[in-house]
């Protein structure tokens, strides 16, 4: 650390994670009929790295067309704020890359607000703090150890004043259609009247591009979800033959979703010692990781209004159909 930099402040709320938390959605998971895995659990350290080649793929357009809204509509973002004195708060931050893009504008325009990145990672969170420090000398910086909801939460208790709040990436893709109502409706409750949310959204369109985008040709996507089963190797002491696994995805244009999942090779057997339990495969039995459901324009509008917001405006990346929708909570 250069020793002018100040220590940063992460603020915890009961975060609820680690081996035993895992375990148990493991176990779950694997019990079910049609097994499945949580996708939260992509993002260990190996992982995120992977997610970051992923990023910079050409076939995964979702990275640039999201950089390429935020360059050219900083200023709108910030003209939505009316001058208002706010909190910029960050779902899932990790290394804020895009994020910083605003926050530079914001900063050099002299708004007045602070910086509230949530991640479950206390590492990525220390990180980004020292990393801002540096490059914004005067941004306050509040990071959250935290899930979603307990950091809105604390926020609402101990931080007055509006709120923007950033869940980009199009990470509600990865709800089901009823998931991401519920969770959107959750959400609603616990920001204010007249907050803001700007949320990414993946658009429909030719299934060929989108496909692409989650089965990438230098299969940087399959060493991505396969490295879930790894994972479990490492942290849970089983016993997965990685090679005895293949990763494969596919698209449903009709209901916009977009499924990831492993698929077991042979009939086999995997021993899980921390669970003291053994799972039965058989040959192209599948396991589920991930869901990525894309959206029209009126499916985002219904969306917000269902659930409690006002749609302001959407800022659509044309080239590949990408939209940041700014919503405000209704009130």
């Amino acid at each position: 650390m250069h020793p002018d930099t100040k220590e940063i402040q992460i603020v915890e709320t009961g975060l609820r994670q680690g081996a035993g938390q895992f375990a148990e959605d493991v176990l779950k998971g694997l019990s079910s009929k049609k097994k499945r895995l949580p996708s939260r659990y992509f993002y260990d350290e190996k992982g995120s790295r992977l997610f970051e080649e992923i990023m910079k793929l050409d076939e995964y357009y979702l990275t640039n067309c999201e950089w390429d809204i935020f360059r050219k509509h900083k200023q709108d973002f910030l003209d939505l704020l009316q001058g208002e004195a706010f909190h910029l708060v960050d779902l899932g931050a990790g290394d804020a890359q895009k994020t910083r893009v605003l926050l530079n504008h914001f900063s050099s325009q002299n708004a007045k607000y602070d910086y509230v990145p949530i991640d479950i990672n206390r590492d990525i969170l220390e990180e980004l703090g020292q990393l801002l420090a540096e490059e914004i000398p005067g941004l306050n910086t509040i990071p959250i150890l935290a899930e979603y909801f307990d950091a809105l939460d604390w926020i609402g208790k101990n931080q007055s004043g509006r709120k923007l709040v950033l869940f980009m990436g199009s990470n509600i893709g990865n709800f089901s259609k009823a998931g991401a109502a519920v969770f959107l409706t959750r959400m609603c409750r616990v920001m204010n009247p007249g907050d803001l949310l700007l949320i990414g959204v993946d658009l429909k369109k030719d299934p060929r591009q989108i496909l692409r985008a989650y089965d990438d040709s230098k299969g940087v996507t399959a060493r991505f979800n396969l490295n879930l089963l790894e994972r479990i190797n490492r942290e849970l002491g089983g016993d997965f033959e990685i090679d005895n696994w293949r990763h494969y995805a596919n698209y449903n244009p009709i209901n916009g979703a977009v499924k990831s999942y492993l698929i077991s090779q042979i009939d086999q057997k995997v021993t899980i010692n921390s669970l003291k339990k053994t799972f039965s495969f058989d040959a192209f039995e599948a396991i589920h990781t991930e869901y990525s459901y894309k959206y029209t324009l009126k499916e985002i509008e219904l969306l917000a209004d269902n659930c409690g917001f006002v749609r302001l405006e959407n800022f659509v990346c044309q080239q590949a159909g990408f939209v940041d929708s700014v919503w405000r909570v209704r009130g």
